[in-house]
């Protein structure tokens, strides 16, 4: 099979897609990523024809195409218009099989963790929302959570799980409890694993001054340490909203949320100590390579100091 028939072929195709009433933008997508299908087969030793493209030559192909610098996503659209492809080139020429079938595009870059500044993380935490009253029990609340999540980096989920104190009962055990006398806080984590994190002193405050007057607001379960308005355990998907709402009503410019000062105590906390081990311990990581994250974005932050300090980091336009 020539190139030409192999252009032929396509434009076969993309005649099918219009009958099929597509769009005129999909079809002409799907023709950019043919043509390149076309190009690479080509590059094939011996005949050059789509029905001798086997499931090595697409995996190949998919390699190329990252190594080029491609992104995951824009593979994975080509895969898929490839793979339907050769469905609809079945029907017309003899193939074994589908040779796409089976073959994913390379995994996604976990994009890196955002981080408020130190500056930026002590306003949330500390700053009472503006025209609400700072000693109201749903402020006090809002302030002893807050604090306590980027004190000592919980997942939302764990600290809307804690109880007022260590509880045994029946079929019931607490999942997580504050300890104020040893400052720390006992979780359970992602697969049930339990870890103690310390509790800084200005959460152990928010958290005194709340239990002031908790049982003003206590409904039903007397357990949960954290209460929403109606006076039940407050749920993840409440606190979510009460912290992205704060933040917004300091003016931060950027999208605050629990993980974001999960992220943040991490983050603070490595580029104080440079201890990846000791981080991955009160993140209550199981492996330590979900820690190592924070390192480059820790050496992104030292990047910036650099580029900003240092007097020969800039870079002339042209060589003196």
């Amino acid at each position: 099979m020539s190139a030409a028939s192999n252009q032929s072929r396509i434009a076969g195709y993309l005649d099918s897609l219009r009958q099929r009433k597509l769009s005129a933008h999909t079809i002409a997508s799907y023709g950019r990523d043919l043509r390149e299908l076309a190009g690479l087969v080509q590059s094939l030793p011996g005949e050059p024809a789509f029905v001798a493209v086997s499931h090595f030559h697409v995996r190949k192909f998919a390699s190329q195409l990252h190594g080029g610098g491609l992104n995951p996503r824009s593979i994975a659209r080509k895969l898929s218009a490839w793979r339907g492809f050769f469905d609809w080139l079945a029907d017309h020429d003899p193939l074994p099989s589908n040779p796409v079938e089976g073959v994913k595009p390379p995994k996604r870059d976990r994009p890196l963790p955002k981080a408020l500044s130190a500056d930026d993380a002590v306003r949330v935490v500390a700053e009472g929302m503006p025209g609400r009253d700072p000693d109201s029990p749903e402020q006090r609340c809002n302030r002893a959570m807050f604090e306590l999540l980027y004190s000592s980096g919980l997942r939302v989920s764990e600290l809307s799980g804690l109880d007022v104190r260590f509880i045994r009962d029946g079929d019931y055990q607490s999942a997580g409890w504050v300890d104020l006398a040893e400052r720390e806080v006992s979780v359970t984590g992602k697969g049930s694993k339990q870890r103690r994190v310390p509790v800084g002193g200005p959460a152990l405050a928010a958290i005194e001054a709340w239990l002031q007057v908790r049982d003003t607001l206590v409904k039903g379960d007397p357990r949960p340490l954290f209460l929403s308005a109606r006076g039940n355990r407050i749920s993840p998907n409440a606190l979510y909203q009460r912290l992205t709402r704060h933040a917004r009503a300091l003016g931060l410019p950027v999208n605050v949320h629990p993980h974001v000062l999960r992220h943040s105590f991490a983050t603070h906390v490595l580029q104080s100590s440079g201890d990846l081990r000791a981080v991955q311990e009160m993140l209550g990581h199981a492996s330590i390579a979900a820690t190592q994250i924070y390192t480059s974005l820790d050496f992104q932050r030292l990047a910036q100091v650099y580029d900003a300090t240092h007097p020969r980091a800039k870079k002339s336009d042209k060589p003196g």
